[in-house]
C-alpha cells in the first residue's frame, strides 16, 4: 500500500448488480468487482458494466457468488470445496470472455466471500483452481483470511481488503448487517476512516477500540443508497491526504 513516502490505495466498488448509479461510481473508483449475473445482474449488465470500466480506465475483476439472487448472494449456503472452485470458475469464465486479457482481478462476493475467506478447505480448492486457470489475476480478500494464505501459498497476488461502509469487530470481522453499527452511511465518516486505514492501517470497531487492519485496497458497496455520496468522500478526503488511487501494483 505505501512505497517510500507515496501513499497508495485502490479504492474497489461492486458494481454490474442492479443498483441505478453504476455510472456514477465508476470515474471515482479504481477497480470494479463486476457481478457476474449469477447472484444479481444479468449477462448484458455485465457486459455494459465491463465496458463502462473500459472507458473509464478502471480495473475489471469478476465478483462471483451464490446463485441465490432472492437474498443477493448474501446467504451461507452449504458447498463442498470442488463445488465452490467450479462455481467460481464457471462465473469468471463468463467476464474473462467479455473481457478479455482487460480482466485484471477476482473478488468473491457475500457469503461465499466469508465463507472461502473462513474455510481452510473452500479457500484451498479455489486458490488451486485460480493458480491453474488464471494465475495472473489479483485475488481479493479480507485481510487476514484463509483465502489470503492460501493465495499466496500457490504464488498468486493478493490484495487484502478493508471495507470502509461496514462495521469490525475486535477480532477484526464485520458486524452483520441487520446489526446496529453494522452498516455505515455518513459520507464524511466514512471518508475519514478510510484514510485513517491508509495513514494508520487502523480502524474503529463497533466498541470504541482500534484494531489494526492493514488493506492494499479499500471497498465500497455499491448497492448502498449512499454510496456515490460516499465515495466522492472518500475520494476527496484520500486525494486532500496526498493519497493517490490506483489499482494494486
Amino acid at each position: 500500500m505505501m512505497s517510500g513516502t507515496a501513499r497508495t490505495t485502490d479504492l474497489n466498488c461492486d458494481l454490474g448488480e442492479g443498483a441505478a448509479h453504476d455510472a456514477e461510481l465508476m470515474p471515482l473508483i479504481s477497480s470494479a468487482n463486476i457481478c457476474c449475473g449469477v447472484h444479481a445482474g444479468s449477462f448484458d449488465l455485465m457486459a455494459e458494466t465491463v465496458a463502462l470500466a473500459s472507458r473509464h480506465g478502471v480495473a475489471i475483476g469478476a465478483h462471483p457468488g451464490h446463485p441465490d439472487p432472492a437474498h443477493f448472494g448474501r446467504r451461507e449456503l452449504t458447498i463442498e470445496p470442488a463445488a465452490c472452485a467450479a462455481l467460481i470458475a464457471s462465473q469468471v469464465a463468463v467476464v474473462a470472455a467479455v473481457a478479455g486479457p482487460a480482466l485484471r482481478h477476482v473478488k468473491l462476493h457475500g457469503g461465499l466471500y466469508h465463507q472461502v475467506g473462513r474455510d481452510p478447505a473452500l479457500a484451498n480448492a479455489v486458490a488451486t483452481m485460480l493458480a491453474e486457470r488464471w494465475p495472473r489475476l489479483v485475488v481479493y480478500a479480507m485481510v487476514g483470511t484463509a483465502l489470503v494464505s492460501a493465495a499466496r501459498a500457490r504464488g498468486l497476488v493478493v490484495a487484502e481488503e478493508a471495507f470502509i461502509d461496514r462495521g469490525y469487530v475486535a477480532d477484526g470481522a464485520l458486524v452483520p448487517r441487520a446489526a446496529a453499527g453494522g452498516v455505515l452511511d455518513d459520507p464524511a465518516a466514512v471518508a475519514a476512516r478510510a484514510v485513517r486505514l491508509v495513514t494508520a492501517g487502523t480502524v474503529q470497531t463497533v466498541d470504541g477500540r482500534e484494531i489494526t487492519v492493514r488493506a492494499d485496497t479499500l471497498c465500497i458497496h455499491g448497492d448502498a443508497p449512499a454510496a456515490v455520496a460516499i465515495a466522492r468522500a472518500t475520494r476527496t478526503a484520500l486525494h486532500d491526504q496526498g493519497i493517490a488511487i490506483r489499482p494494486p501494483a
